[in-house]
């Protein structure tokens, strides 16, 4: 009998199939296709011939720990102690579900937030507890009175994306407040912050959690090296915790995975030294202001894109078909994969939107925007 029952094959492994099927261009997965900074290749060739083959230490090699606390430090003005704050992980997934897999119990509530990336409900359910989804409004702001009607005295997490993927929506200061009033009222309720994306943001400056002090002691946050320097393939991500929580995340994590790929922890410390961070919203933000200017005279309707590497856009004027359709449609017949919105919610809503991935090279998206504006 299965213990996720009502859990498939992701959306993104049905769409990256079909898309390789029907030789289509790939929008829909978030994974860049353009080259990594030759400096951090550069940085692995030189360590691949060196003594860094063997396991690192289960919370992190330690120089890549230090230097991710002064990172911290330089980018929120927060102090973290790296050995018992800091644990380097797999990934932002790993992260996430080693996080609800040591900290929520039987029976407790999990608010997730819809639309919401998928890797949130399943640890949830494989802890025998209840994942609570309650849908943003349309316009994918956060619906704070919805939101404390669903919290209760069982209610052991909320788990917050900002940026926000599938929507590139980003948290405003007032629903910082509203959150933080939230756990106010609710004293046994943790804060699981995703924020992969953080280095990822536009005109709007990202509030962090790391910057709200009313918050930093009952958050748990999830960042992604993967996603900061184009390297999702690696696995590298880390997540910062208070240290009576990190005990019991770190209980987990050395029996998931004990320690993290030695060679790219030691790869991505040595880069921190050389890498100018802030380069990286540029180098987005030049990508986002691109496609949608090669989209501007379709007939799909772009929507706002704060943060985040996908751009969510309309095809209401196209079609009147369920988004999943539509988006098999575009694959089989236009050669561009995406991904339906509608998968992101617990009910399935459907608002006839779609996100394509601009995380591409200039060739990529020259050629799906012509595909796209054809339509």
């Amino acid at each position: 009998m299965s213990k996720l029952p009502n859990i498939s094959t992701s959306i993104f492994t049905v769409m990256s199939k079909l898309a390789t099927e029907y030789n289509a261009i790939n929008l829909s997965q978030g994974f860049p296709n353009f080259p990594v900074d030759e400096k951090l290749t550069t940085i692995v060739a030189k360590l691949a011939k060196e003594n860094v083959h063997q396991y690192a230490p289960m919370s992190g090699y330690v120089p890549l720990a230090s230097k991710i606390a002064t990172l911290i430090k330089n980018s929120y003005g927060r102090t973290v102690l790296p050995e018992t704050e800091l644990l380097v992980t797999a990934g932002a997934t790993q992260a996430i579900f080693t996080t609800i897999t040591a900290l929520v119990k039987n029976n407790d509530d999990v608010i997730i937030l819809d639309p919401s990336y998928d890797c949130y409900e399943a640890p949830v359910l494989l802890c025998n507890a209840n994942p609570v989804r309650v849908p943003l409004n349309d316009d994918y702001t956060p619906n704070w009175e919805s939101i404390e009607k669903a919290c209760t005295s069982k209610t052991r997490m909320i788990i917050i994306n900002n940026p926000h993927n599938p929507t590139g929506k980003i948290l405003s200061q007032s629903d910082f407040e509203a959150l933080e009033s939230l756990l106010e009222k609710f004293p046994n309720m943790l804060l699981l912050s995703d924020e992969v994306y953080e280095y990822i943001t536009f005109e709007q400056k990202q509030i962090s959690a790391h910057t709200r002090e009313n918050l930093i002691n009952r958050c748990i946050m999830i960042s992604s090296f993967g996603k900061t320097f184009h390297v999702t393939g690696w696995k590298i991500g880390y997540l910062i915790a208070p240290q009576q929580l990190m005990t019991e995340i770190k209980k987990a994590h050395q029996f998931l995975v004990f320690s993290v790929n030695s060679i790219c922890q030691v790869a991505i410390s040595e880069y921190l030294d050389i890498v100018t961070i802030t380069e990286i919203k540029k180098l987005y933000q030049e990508k986002r202001d691109y496609f949608r200017e090669l989209l501007k005279n379709s007939r799909f309707e772009l929507m706002p894109c704060e943060g985040t590497y996908f751009q969510v856009a309309s095809y209401a004027a196209i079609s009147n078909e369920n988004d999943v359709n539509f988006c098999k449609r575009l694959i089989i017949e236009h050669g561009v994969a995406a991904i339906p919105i509608s998968t992101f919610y617990a009910d399935g809503k459907d608002l006839k939107l779609i996100r394509f991935c601009f995380a591409k090279d200039k060739t990529t998206l020259d050629e799906a925007a012509k595909r796209l504006c054809s339509i």
